[in-house]
C-alpha cells in the first residue's frame, strides 16, 4: 500500500509557476502507479506549457504503451515527450528555448523505477536521507569530476545551469535507476526550489518529524518560502506503508 501527497507552490519571488506535480496510486496501462515531477524552463509561457505537456504525455504514452517492463515503459514516454516538446520549440517562437527538467518512477514489486534527465532530484528515506538521482547541471558535474566541493557548489552563481533537459535536443539521453523498498520508506520527488532552499538534513528533519505525508509536503513548502522561496518548489511524496 501506498500514501501519496503532491503540491506545487509558486514561492516568493516568481510571478509563475513552472513546476508541474503527477501522483497516479492506481495502475496506468502497464504500470502499477506513476510519479512525475517536472521543472519547466523557457520565457513567459514556454517553460509552464513545458512541464504541464511533458507530464501529460508521459501519462499519454504509458496508458499506450504495450510493454512490460517499468524501465522500457519510462524510457518511450519520456522520449515521445521530448521528440514533441523539442519539435514545437523549434517551430514557434514563442516557444523557442523552452525545456524542462523530469524525474519519474513507479513502484511494482517493492521496486521502485527511476527514470531522471536535468535537476529535479529523487531520494530515499529510511532513517537517512538518500539521493537517488544524480543532477545534470554543470556544477554537479565539476563536483563529481573534483573540480568543486559540496560547500563551493552550494553558492556557485552557475548552480541552475543543467546540461540535459526534455526538449533540448533531438534526442535525450535518460538515467535509469532501481530501488529495493521497505515498509516505512518515503520516496520524496522534488525541483530544485526546495533543494536550493532546504539542506538534505533538514528535509529528513521535516519528513520524518511522525507527520503524514501531505503535512510533511506542507512543511517542506513552508521551510523552502521561509528560507527564501527563490524558485517555484514542486514536491511529491510517497510512502511505502506495508
Amino acid at each position: 500500500m501506498l500514501k501519496t501527497y503532491s503540491m506545487t507552490d509558486i514561492g516568493r519571488r516568481r510571478k509563475l509557476n513552472q513546476d508541474t506535480v503527477y501522483s497516479c496510486e492506481h495502475p496506468l496501462g502497464n504500470l502499477n502507479n506513476l510519479f512525475i515531477v517536472a521543472d519547466g524552463m523557457g520565457g513567459h509561457k514556454a517553460g509552464d506549457y513545458a512541464s504541464a505537456y511533458t507530464v501529460k504525455a508521459i501519462e499519454r504514452e504509458v496508458e499506450v504503451c504495450e510493454d512490460r517492463s517499468p524501465i522500457k515503459i519510462l524510457r518511450e514516454a519520456i522520449t515521445v515527450a521530448n521528440v514533441e516538446i523539442y519539435e514545437k520549440a523549434s517551430s514557434e517562437p514563442d516557444f523557442a528555448g523552452m525545456g524542462t527538467t523530469c524525474v519519474a518512477a513507479t513502484i511494482a514489486d517493492d521496486v521502485l523505477y527511476v527514470a531522471n534527465v536535468g535537476d529535479s532530484r529523487l531520494y530515499l528515506i529510511d532513517k537517512s536521507i538518500t539521493q537517488v538521482t544524480k543532477d545534470h547541471s554543470l556544477v554537479a558535474e565539476l563536483v563529481r569530476k573534483g573540480t568543486l566541493d559540496a560547500t563551493q557548489a552550494k553558492g556557485h552563481p552557475d548552480k541552475n545551469i543543467i546540461t540535459r533537459a526534455i526538449g533540448a535536443a533531438p534526442n535525450v539521453e535518460i538515467d535509469f535507476f532501481e530501488v529495493e523498498l521497505n515498509a516505512g520508506d518515503i520516496v520524496l520527488m522534488c525541483t530544485d526550489g526546495l533543494t536550493n532552499m532546504v539542506d538534505d538534513d533538514e528535509i529528513l528533519r521535516i519528513v520524518r518529524r511522525g507527520v503524514d505525508v501531505a503535512d510533511a509536503a506542507e512543511n517542506l513548502i513552508k521551510m523552502a518560502n521561509h528560507n527564501g522561496g527563490k524558485d517555484n518548489i514542486g514536491v511529491v511524496l510517497v510512502e511505502v506503508t506495508q
